[in-house]
């Protein structure tokens, strides 16, 4: 499979991962001279059989890469302030895949020159407690975003506590305020929750490969969260796609997917959406991960298991463009949440633009 997003490869701007569609580079819907265009617009509008002289991979954006080169140029940028970005995670209890991502954020904000806290607090902390933090943490100058790790413990309503958070702060873009900014059009006042926003360079990227305009495209989100599925769509909407947000309600939903120029998947189900769920030449950005059993035992002896998306990756070859899992959204999850930190750092010392 082609790979893009290599360490050269152009990045767009912040402005671009906030609603604010990248300059056109031709006049029509398509880029190149005739003679490609017409062969391109055969390719996407032709079943691509494995027979066909256009039956190729997808073109694979590899998160992982492009994540890299936005996390350079977050920590070049970082170097050029006065005061360097200050970010504070909250984990409370020992969830082993939330210490994972944790200790991942924490890796990357060291990576990025930031002043990086993370407060590890007992499953048994209560919500006084941790609003407590949060109101500290609120008014620690030095510290430009606050993250708390999801999912909390049961006794600890994540809404109050998400509310608390001071919205200027909130890196994660879960903030009442950050989410009526967002659905308002106001991407460049909002923190934008760093999925979708890591989405969006990738389709971005996925549309030059493509030599495709995002403009005008039918893109479905499958999953409906405050988290990812919701703010994809505004994203997307945002950049004039025409934009359909389905859901476990949907009647027949592969038909509906089947609509979709750009399909996101977001729902946490292993391999939901099969092959004939994807439009041939469609760009699919797979937001899942999920744990499934793998073949055979492990060195201690214990089963195997395997990381997957929600759309089942091996029968996705007739797709234009795909993330894979791990190695797609994942990393600009990461790579988004240090750049929002960045944005937060920067208007707090009265800069208000920001490109990499």
């Amino acid at each position: 499979m082609e790979v893009g997003g290599g360490a050269g490869a152009p990045l767009e701007t912040l402005e671009a991962q906030r609603g604010t569609a990248p300059p056109r580079t031709g006049d029509g819907a398509r880029r190149g001279d005739k003679a490609v265009a017409e062969v391109y617009e055969a390719r996407i509008q032709q079943p691509r059989l494995k027979t066909d002289a256009f039956a190729l991979s997808p073109f694979v954006l590899d998160g992982k890469a492009v994540s890299q080169v936005t996390l350079a140029r977050v920590a070049d940028r970082a170097r050029s302030l006065a005061v360097a970005p200050g970010l504070a995670v909250v984990l409370v209890g020992a969830d082993p895949a939330s210490q994972v991502y944790v200790g991942a954020k924490g890796k990357a904000a060291k990576q990025c020159g930031f002043h990086s806290l993370q407060y590890d607090l007992p499953e048994t902390t209560g919500e006084a407690e941790l609003l407590s933090l949060v109101g500290k943490l609120n008014a620690d100058r030095a510290i430009h975003g606050i993250l708390v790790q999801l999912p909390l413990p049961k006794a600890v309503p994540s809404g109050r506590v998400l509310e608390a958070i001071a919205p200027h702060k909130d890196v994660d873009g879960f903030n009442p305020i950050n989410v009526g900014l967002a659905a308002t059009g106001e991407f460049g006042r909002a923190l934008i929750p760093c999925t979708p926003a890591g989405a969006m360079i990738l389709i971005d990227k996925a549309c030059e490969a493509l030599e495709l305009e995002l403009d005008g495209l039918e893109a479905v989100v499958v999953g409906r969260s405050n988290i990812v599925g919701k703010p994809m769509a505004q994203l997307l909407l945002s950049r004039n796609c025409t934009v359909t947000i389905a859901h476990s309600r949907t009647r027949d939903l592969p038909a509906v997917a089947r609509r979709a120029d750009v399909l996101v998947a977001a729902v946490g189900r292993p391999e939901m959406v099969r092959g004939d769920w994807i439009k041939p030449g469609a760009i699919v950005i797979d937001v899942g991960v999920n744990r499934v059993a793998g073949q055979g035992l492990d060195a201690s002896g214990k089963p195997k298991t395997r990381l997957v998306g929600d759309v089942a990756y091996a029968e996705a070859a007739h797709a234009g463009a795909i993330t894979p899992v791990p190695g797609g959204v994942g990393p600009m999850t990461i790579a988004m949440l240090m750049a929002n930190t960045l944005i937060a750092a920067q208007r707090a010392q009265g800069i208000e633009h920001l490109e990499l």
